[in-house]
């Protein structure tokens, strides 16, 4: 080996050897001489193609949650319209008893009476 091989090692970190090489690294990335390269601009559909899946990605979870909350509230509509539909047929079963009928014709003032005579069937002749 030559004297020079021997001192290469032991290169002084601003020449751009062994540990100048971090800075230079460094360096090359802070200025965007990076981007330069040829290894990386053969990449940069591939990147674009990243960068499209993500926004997919981040708009389907918009939807999604969007979703989400619409559907609780539809839950808590269909919750609370079911409940007024159970009181409004209720109310619509104790009104058309007949002691009610009776009672709110008399209300009324409509001048019907009960009456107390039970129907009879009429028998049909074939």
């Amino acid at each position: 080996m030559s004297e020079q091989e021997k001192t290469v090692e032991f290169v002084d970190a601003t020449s751009g050897r062994k540990d100048g090489k971090r800075t230079n690294v460094i360096r090359n990335i802070l200025n965007g001489n990076v981007l330069n390269r040829e290894s990386v601009t053969s990449q940069i559909p591939y990147i674009f193609f990243l960068a499209f899946l993500a926004i997919i990605y981040i708009a389907n979870r918009y939807r999604y949650e969007k979703l989400v909350k619409e559907v609780q509230t539809l839950q808590v509509e269909v919750k609370n319209l079911r409940a007024e539909s159970i009181t409004t047929a209720s109310q619509l079963m104790f009104i058309s008893t007949q002691s009610q009928v009776s009672r709110l014709v008399e209300e009324k003032g409509l001048g019907l009476e009960e009456s107390v005579v039970p129907p009879k069937k009429i028998k049909a002749k074939l």
